[in-house]
């Protein structure tokens, strides 16, 4: 069966782990990957997707050794089978021009600058894995219980309804 996939690309091992430890509830029913750089995060993209897994979001810190996040969530977008990805910019480094750049080059769907709010972060996950859910119409009964349920239902049965 096929699993749903958090990518978190962040280079400082401490931060990284900070980030994989708040979004600790919902590790038993997705999966989270790490990666310190843009190229290792292709990696995992890549393996998920040859294991049939879906990633439903990528985690990004800016400042990455080599590529940044910004460059790397912009030519996730080039690639159309990899577009309905989710993206969040989680940073304390990006200038306002990066993030424009990550806004309109990258279609960004969420800003987050460091610290944040752990609770913040976890609401934030959930509401874009379930709009990955719905727009990679992936059966939504499935994600009811860890991601937000009444909009999963309500999708549902959208979809269910006699015409």
């Amino acid at each position: 069966m096929s699993e749903l996939v958090i990518v978190v690309v962040e280079d400082e091992p401490e931060v990284r782990a900070a980030i994989v430890r708040d979004l600790e509830s919902l590790a038993s029913d997705l999966r989270i990957d790490e990666a310190d750089t843009a190229d290792d995060a292709r990696t995992a993209i890549a393996e998920a997707g040859d294991a049939g897994d879906h990633v439903g979001l990528l985690l990004a810190d800016h400042r990455l050794p080599g590529e940044s996040g910004v460059d790397l969530l912009v030519a996730l977008t080039a690639a159309p089978e990899l577009r309905s990805i989710r993206s969040v910019l989680i940073t304390g480094q990006a200038g306002h021009q990066d993030t424009i750049r990550a806004i309109n080059e990258a279609g960004l769907d969420w800003y987050f600058s460091k610290p944040w709010d752990p609770d913040e972060l976890v609401s934030v996950v959930v509401q874009q894995l379930t709009t990955y859910v719905i727009e990679a119409g992936l059966d939504p009964l499935r994600y009811v219980q860890i991601l937000d349920g009444p909009r999963l239902l309500e999708e549902y049965a959208r979809h269910t309804r006699p015409d």
